[in-house]
């Protein structure tokens, strides 16, 4: 992995922050400062008319790099600063003003586009060219920077095959394909390895293609999702794939809004969950595999699910995504305490996973934010934010200097941004115990966080 340049120096203000209650009587507050840099390129570019938003971010399972990929068809990589945790923080134009329930200064486009100009301070270290829409893609589950053999990532998109990606070199290592009933070659819609790296599920039309990465080319198990004749069955495309944390059952979901949850070693259907009104665009186990958290496109609502012994969701969660067909990601943090999700207010919504109540609400972007993700290890946050605009040319007053004046229709809002906000941004957690007017606070026990012990 090639070496990502050091953060800006420029400071800016703490913004956001949310607290959790402790078992000692303490608030334990987590204030997030700037510390990433925007895709290059994000603006209007030849290949992507309608603006290069993201589609999604996803740490590496060491945490060395991260991967997004675009509306330009491109996977970009990006490895990590050596001095994430301790350089100074960003200022750039695509940043919300600092202060609080602050409005944006005037500008003309003029102004805007070349404040844009900024340079982005976390170039991407690998660019691959998926050549067409990339409908998912995800890191191998064993990828260990100390062994070459094992980095690398998988990704698929429209008309191509499952391709195997080197994370070293950019290059195809080996391919995985899938054929439909009548042998014509098709694209995997989600993709998921499993935790020891053996297999890896590719998501198809009523279908779940099962490889063994050991054996790339057309050999592979399918396992049926639906037939006609078969009442207990998830029907649609297999829109999302998730393994648990042990590897004995994984989760696919469908744009129908149906769960199903397999056995990994007989892939025997052994539970159905529906309750999601849109189609399912992501599914995620709990870190002990007890849980199931479920969101849809159209719907408003993520479900938690508890997979032992009901049929019923334990809770619902809401965030703003009940007028978008686009995937808005969310995340588990790694000790298990809180769910982080984006949304198409530009703000990223935390809860609480023990009672699913809300404990933060911040706004991050001028955009929606499709994606964010917990680093594994350190107090790290990853942002990606855009989605699909359309040029107005509905106006003949306008001003031939005006480049571009694009009209939003990613959320049903209608409203109109003088430029898009398609960024990558990471973002670092400050801790900072308060100590709360509680009785348990006297009895001289230290407060201990799950994250960092």
């Amino acid at each position: 992995m090639t070496p990502a340049s050091s953060a800006a120096s420029n400071h800016v203000q703490t913004v956001n922050r949310f607290t959790r209650q402790s078992s000692t009587g303490r608030h334990l507050k987590r204030h997030w400062e700037r510390d990433g840099g925007l895709i290059s390129g994000y603006g209007y570019a030849t290949s992507c008319p309608n603006t290069n938003f993201l589609k999604g971010v996803k740490w590496s399972p060491d945490g060395a790099c991260l991967l997004t990929a675009s509306d330009d068809n491109w996977l970009r990589l990006y490895d990590i600063p050596q001095d994430a945790r301790v350089a100074d923080c960003l200022r750039h134009p695509d940043l919300l003003p600092y202060e609080p329930n602050s409005a944006p200064a005037e500008a003309s486009t003029a102004e805007l586009f070349s404040e844009a100009d900024a340079a982005d301070n976390l170039p991407p270290a690998l660019r691959m060219h998926a050549g067409e829409t990339v409908y998912d893609y995800c890191w191998y589950s064993r990828m260990s920077t100390t062994d070459a053999v094992s980095c690398c990532l998988a990704s698929s998109s429209r008309g191509q095959p499952i391709h195997l990606w080197d994370a070293c070199s950019g290059t195809i290592r080996c391919s995985y394909r899938g054929y439909n009933d009548v042998d014509e070659p098709t694209a995997a819609y989600s993709l998921a390895f499993s935790p020891d790296g053996g297999k890896l599920l590719g998501g198809y039309n009523k279908s779940i293609y099962v490889f063994d990465v050991a054996r790339p080319g057309r050999d592979y198990k399918r396992v049926v999702t639906h037939k006609r004749k078969q009442p207990e069955s998830i029907a649609g495309i297999v829109s999302c794939l998730a393994f648990s944390s042990i590897g004995d059952v994984f989760a696919a979901g469908t744009y129908t809004g149906a769960v199903g949850i397999y056995d990994a070693r007989t892939y025997e259907l052994l539970l159905i969950l529906t309750g999601n009104r849109g189609g399912l665009t992501q599914v995620m186990f709990s870190s002990d595999g007890n849980y199931l958290y479920t969101g849809a496109r159209q719907d408003d609502q993520m479900f938690c699910w508890d997979v032992r012994s009901t049929y019923e969701a334990v809770y619902t969660m809401q965030r703003d995504t009940a007028k978008t067909n686009q995937r808005i990601q969310f995340d588990i943090e790694p000790c298990g305490k809180h769910l982080i999700t984006g949304g198409c207010d530009g703000a990223v919504t935390v809860f609480d996973l023990q009672s699913g109540t809300q404990v933060d609400h911040q706004r991050i972007a001028a955009d929606t934010v499709n994606g964010a993700a917990f680093h594994p290890s350190l107090d790290l946050i990853a942002t990606a934010s855009g989605h699909r605009r359309y040029t107005d040319f509905s106006d003949p007053g306008d001003s031939e200097d005006d480049p571009a004046v694009v009209v939003d229709h990613g959320n049903g809002q209608g409203r109109s941004l003088q430029r898009p906000n398609n960024s990558l941004l990471i973002w670092r957690l400050y801790q900072q115990h308060v100590t709360l007017p509680d009785s348990s606070s006297d009895l001289g026990i230290p407060a201990t966080d799950a994250c960092n012990p």
